[in-house]
């Protein structure tokens, strides 16, 4: 053993020269300068038949919006007979300020877009908001490429006079960073260094940079003396909060109302604070340390002290600055033998990975070497990244935007185009796509026409795909009719579940302020990219349905499947609300019950019901109306203070601090008791499913029926209206437009979710959280019933046995 163990370290300098030089023309494939080939993108891929109008244009309206198609267009598109109907739905979109809300939230996927720095204190970033703006504003604008990309790099430098280009230079600042009085200057400056370099490459050239930060790269042609003189560009760029005048569309009208808020608590603080400061006084203390307190008194005006400075911090979202960058100095970069800050090496200066030009043969040469002054290092870097010669920028763009109207890209891994991402599949249409899109002058929109107006995207056996979590949230915001139409401004706080509300969080030796969601409704409703993006508080909707890190790039989003996105959709606050929200509309939309069945499904489906669904929609109301008359739902209970239990640092005694109270009079949503019976029936309309487990109805309910809907035989009389038409407007969203259960659904619905009633031993889809309510008296078994166990139980057993038994 030893013998091999000292042939393998004698062998590894050779080792290590071949994988450094040995590298095969195909896995350099996106280091070559691009072909162009002449076609479409029906000559590369086969043909299938067109797919129904309703079908397409559900699909492309979720994909160019993130929002369902309003029964109105269906009907407008169903009955245009002109050639190019679908073309001019294409233009609807694109023209739509819709658009732009959509595509940014994949671009923001990618930069990893947070309003607080992450870490243990999470501070807020006030202004960060306002790049999320400008990446709307860009997209909505169909700004080049190319000039997106040389804002975002080096907006300071290429004209630090433009507000857009200062808040554009945000994108450097997107990663979590913290610095604190315990934290050392130089490590906090170098993870900077590092996290910038990485994301940059791996943002718009699609490299692993970061893996050549410690030595050369193992699969890649990028030596760790490259990594440095590229992190060199980026050693004169410091933090800056520059003042930049508003823009147009950062809701300036709502600054008021939203920063009053906070000065209210401002005031409470320093009063409460100043009652402190004047016992300390009184008992012959320091005013200013607070001596002469009690522990439990002194432990207190640190909460006070440090809620006091996180509101000054949160006002400064109301002030015209910039999260921005500015270069000042030329410090010397040096290679970091092993990364380490302490190791350091040979001295570097500015430039790029020299592997993405030495194959660019035949086209002008793009220099490797980069300003050494201070300023115009980013805007060089920039430039070269953006220039047409440089074969990785518009291979990873096209990609993305593939992938986003496919589910998949041409390359599987877009933030990966090296050795050890996927190979695409299609390379010719790759380099056509990315010939086209500089020929069209980095034209993103361009770039949409071309592929959603293909027969391929056409095509009727389209791979569906799940709705991303924001597209869900918006789909059931906008069919309850709830979606407020505000755009811009600061983050705003939508209500989630008191659970993770709740949750106490440490910031810097107390305890930080409770999550209040804001006042209204029109503000708490608005789409999700608007919502504040905290990395430490998630909303669980959006965490439920694999919502992006904030941390990491999200290259691509993940789609599983779990219990707990059926019992977000069920037992949520959120979704009963705008279950109550949606009968609502639905009354004052429609008169009669078939009427108001028939809207539902529009509005979900883009679909009528059939004759079948219709008439057990029908019967179900009417049961579910009686038992209603008959059971009154109880009024809301005033919320109850908050109260957080800490230990003293002085004594280790307990020490209670209340959380203020929202100073802003809270518009609440509706409670089922301010509704009649006929109203909350309708608000309960559940997915109706047969004793068999196997059966399904092609109603639109039975599709929510396979994530947790109820029996048909023995309905639901759930106090919280843990209804299923939200779940309708989540599931019926998808592109393929169906109305009736995938595969997936029927084996997720129909198996280890189920239990039963402890009365009448009816099986249900999900056990609901409380008290189990009964059934209603007409059908009510015998207490004597059995119970059954829920069988999920029994497979986390049966593998937690087969764990044991392997490891023994």
């Amino acid at each position: 053993m030893r013998r091999r163990a000292l042939w393998l370290l004698a062998c590894l300098p050779l080792l290590a020269q071949e994988s450094k030089w040995s590298y095969k023309p195909e896995d350099l494939w996106a280091f070559q300068p691009l072909r162009r080939v002449q076609g479409s993108i029906d000559s590369f891929l086969p043909s299938g038949a067109p797919a129904d109008r309703v079908t397409l244009l559900r699909r492309v309206t979720f994909d160019l919006t993130g929002l369902p198609p309003t029964p109105e267009e269906v009907d407008a598109f169903v009955r245009d007979p002109a050639p190019d109907a679908f073309r001019k739905v294409v233009e609807r979109l694109l023209g739509s300020a819709r658009y732009g809300e959509r595509w940014a939230r994949h671009w923001l996927d990618v930069v990893r877009y947070a309003d607080s720095d992450g870490y243990s204190n999470d501070y807020e970033r006030p202004n960060a908001w306002r790049y999320r703006d400008y990446v709307i504003r860009s997209f909505n604008q169909d700004k080049p490429y190319d000039r997106f990309l040389l804002e975002q790099i080096a907006g300071d430098e290429l004209d630090p006079a433009n507000s857009e280009n200062l808040i554009a230079a945000g994108f450097l600042r997107m990663g979590p960073w913290e610095h604190t009085s315990m934290s050392v200057a130089a490590v906090t400056r170098q993870a900077f260094l590092d996290d910038v370099t990485h994301s940059t490459a791996t943002v718009f050239l699609g490299l692993t940079a970061g893996c050549a930060r410690c030595h050369d790269h193992k699969f890649d042609p990028l030596p760790t003396r490259e990594y440095y003189r590229l992190q060199a560009v980026f050693a004169s760029t410091q933090f800056e909060q520059s003042p930049a005048p508003w823009m147009l569309g950062e809701n300036q009208p709502e600054f008021a109302n939203q920063a009053f808020r906070i000065h209210e608590l401002v005031r409470r603080n320093e009063a409460r604070l100043a009652e402190l400061r004047e016992l300390a006084r009184a008992r012959g203390g320091n005013e200013k340390t607070l001596t002469k307190l009690t522990p439990g008194e002194f432990e207190r005006s640190k909460v006070y002290r440090k809620r006091l400075e996180l509101y000054q911090r949160e006002l400064r979202r109301y002030q015209p600055l910039a999260y921005s960058v500015a270069s000042k100095g030329a410090p010397d970069t040096f290679v970091l033998q092993g990364g380490a800050l302490g190791s350091t090496g040979e001295k570097v200066t500015p430039g790029v990975f020299a592997v993405a030009y030495r194959f660019t043969t035949g086209q002008r040469p793009v220099p490797q070497d980069l300003p050494v002054t201070s300023g115009g290092r980013r805007l060089a870097l920039a430039r070269w990244i953006a220039d047409p010669a440089n074969p990785l920028t518009a291979r990873v763009m096209v990609n993305r935007i593939w992938q986003y109207h496919f589910g998949r890209g041409l390359a599987a891994n877009p933030n990966n185009l090296g050795k050890m991402g996927q190979k695409p599949t299609y390379p010719e249409l790759l380099d056509w796509l990315a010939s086209e899109f500089v020929a069209s002058g980095w034209s993103v929109k361009h770039m949409h026409r071309l592929i959603v107006l293909s027969a391929a995207y056409q095509r009727g056996d389209f791979p569906p795909r799940r709705l991303e979590a924001e597209e869900i949230r918006d789909a059931i915001l906008a069919v309850s009719g709830e979606l407020s139409p505000d755009t811009g401004g600061p983050g705003t706080f939508p209500e989630i579940n008191d659970d993770v509300a709740l949750q106490p969080r440490l910031i810097m030796g107390t305890i930080a302020p409770v999550y209040t969601p804001s006042a209204l409704r029109r503000q708490r409703n608005r789409r999700t990219i608007y919502t504040y993006q905290k990395r430490s508080v998630i909303d669980p909707l959006v965490e439920a349905f694999n919502g992006a890190s904030l941390t990491e790039s999200c290259e691509r989003r993940e789609s599983t499947i779990v219990p707990t996105q059926a019992f977000t959709l069920l037992h949520s606050r959120f979704s009963r609300d705008m279950a109550l929200a949606f009968a609502v509309r639905l009354e004052s939309e429609a008169a009669g019950r078939e009427a108001r069945i028939d809207r539902a499904i529009r509005l979900a489906f883009s679909r009528l019901p059939a004759t079948e669904e219709r008439a057990k929609a029908l019967a179900y109301l009417g049961r579910m109306t009686a038992w209603h008359q008959d059971h009154e739902p109880p009024k809301p209970q005033p919320r109850r203070p908050v109260v957080r239990t800490m230990v003293t640092e002085q004594s280790g005694e307990p020490v209670e601090v209340e959380e203020e109270d929202n100073p802003v009079e809270y518009e609440t949503n509706l409670h089922p008791s301010q509704l009649g019976p006929e109203t909350r029936a309708l608000a309960d309309l559940p997915g109706l499913r047969s004793r068999s487990a196997s059966s399904f109805s092609r109603a639109a309910w039975m599709t929510c029926a396979s994530i947790g809907g109820r029996s048909a035989r023995a309905p639901t009389t759930l106090p919280l209206y843990t209804t299923s038409i939200p779940a309708i407007c989540s599931a019926a969203t998808r592109p393929s437009g169906r109305g009736w259960p995938t595969a997936w659904e029927r084996r997720t619905g129909t198996c280890r979710l189920s239990w039963s009633c402890p009365t009448c031993s009816t099986r249900r889809a999900a056990r609901p959280t409380g008290r189990a309510a009964s059934c209603p008296p007409t059908t009510r078994a015998p207490r004597s019933a059995p119970r059954a166990r829920p069988s999920w139980t029994c497979f986390r057993r049966k593998a937690l046995l087969r764990i044991i038994r392997a490891t023994l």
